[in-house]
């Protein structure tokens, strides 16, 4: 029995859902705010432990202290997932 002719597929590349835009470098202040959301967080955390909570500005948070330390320093973290 004769065998049909196979057909030649051509690839055809799917077609893109929008246009997508390139973005851009990251904004000049980007990078600084980041770097000084960390060293504000570490140096907060820093003075609390030294002074342990001795400091007319901290003494009234307490433990509270850790959390704005680490608040600034998670801060930055966000930040830096918006850096290119």
């Amino acid at each position: 029995m004769p065998e049909s002719k196979k057909r030649k597929k051509e690839y055809v590349a799917p077609k893109a859902a929008g246009v997508t835009r390139k973005k851009g470098p990251s904004p000049v202040w980007l990078a600084p705010l980041m770097l000084a959301l960390f060293g504000i967080g570490v140096l907060w955390l820093v003075v609390f432990y030294i002074t342990q909570g001795d400091m007319p500005l901290v003494s009234g948070l307490d433990n509270w202290n850790l959390l704005v330390g680490f608040a600034f320093i998670i801060g930055g973290f966000a930040l830096s997932t918006q850096w290119r």
